[in-house]
């Protein structure tokens, strides 16, 4: 007769071994068809979430990215900044603007800024020499024994003087030619101002275009394939005949940077010619002021 645990109280009853669960199976996607790679289970990549908008329609990630982009939440401070930062660029862009200036003569050679400090310095005798002849002027009109004979004879020379600038008289003395060959026609007229003007700094008494004499109230303007010049057309080659000091103007021409080689890189032909005797002999009719008079009484 077999004993019970009832039977023994001293002893502690025997724990039965657990059985483990049976494995189920787990459940195919996509109605059972499984996917392998390289021996194992392909797993489906999960759907982004998708946040619905406050209309109920569901936004994509990029749409989400335009909508806290746009309309742009500006601050104070980032208006601040953002002045700072154009006030910063627009002072780079001036310095840069200055800087490239200026290369030209930086990047000339030495010869060529002698040259140029010799014109400067040409110009500053001239412009010494003529007061000096103001001056001897003056004098003899304050030690001349008949002032009015004198002073006679001077308003014939200067009004002689102002008739050459203003183009009323014809002129003739030592100077320069200069053709300019277009055969491009890409020569302007602001090229052309640009010649005169550098010509008359250099000391020109007298210049004269084709057949137009220039005087200080000379404009040019284009049309078409030529210029005019006081209301007169010219057209290329355009032929300089100018009155002065032939090596000052020369040099003033050929400075780095300067008319010739402007002109030449529009492919236009630039050729000087320093002259003993140029005659300039368009004239101007004298015109009568309207409104302004003499202040001298």
């Amino acid at each position: 007769m077999s004993e019970t645990p009832d039977e023994h109280p001293g002893e502690l009853p025997q724990e039965r071994p657990r059985e483990l669960p049976e494995e189920q199976p787990r459940p195919q996607a996509d109605g059972g068809d499984e996917r392998r790679t390289g021996g194992q289970h392909a797993q489906a990549r999960p759907e982004p979430p998708r946040i619905p908008a406050g209309d109920g329609k569901t936004l994509t990630g990029r749409q989400r990215l335009v909508k806290g982009l746009w309309p742009p939440r500006v601050t104070r401070a980032q208006l601040i900044v953002a002045l700072l930062l154009f006030v910063l660029g627009l002072g780079l862009a001036i310095q840069v603007r200055s800087h490239n200036d200026s290369s030209a003569l930086r990047g000339a050679r030495q010869e060529d800024l002698v040259r140029i400090l010799d014109e400067l310095d040409d110009r500053t005798q001239r412009l010494e020499d003529e007061k000096q002849s103001l001056e001897g002027q003056r004098t003899e009109l304050e030690n001349s024994s008949d002032q009015a004979e004198e002073a006679r004879k001077q308003t014939v020379e200067k009004e002689r003087q102002l008739g050459i600038l203003a183009g009323t008289v014809a002129a003739q003395g030592p100077g320069i030619t200069v053709t300019v060959e277009d055969p491009k026609h890409r020569v302007k007229a602001d090229m052309l101002l640009d010649t005169i003007q550098e010509l008359r700094a250099a000391g020109a008494e007298a210049i004269q275009i084709g057949d137009v004499r220039v005087v200080a109230s000379t404009y040019l303007t284009d049309e078409g394939k030529s210029v005019r010049i006081d209301g007169h057309k010219v057209e290329a080659p355009f032929r300089f005949k100018v009155i002065g000091k032939s090596q000052d103007l020369t040099p003033a021409l050929s400075i780095p940077g300067g008319v010739v080689q402007t002109l030449e890189k529009e492919q236009a032909t630039v050729v000087v010619q320093e002259e003993k005797k140029i005659v300039v002999d368009a004239l101007r009719p004298a015109k009568t002021p309207d409104y302004a008079q003499s202040s001298s009484r």
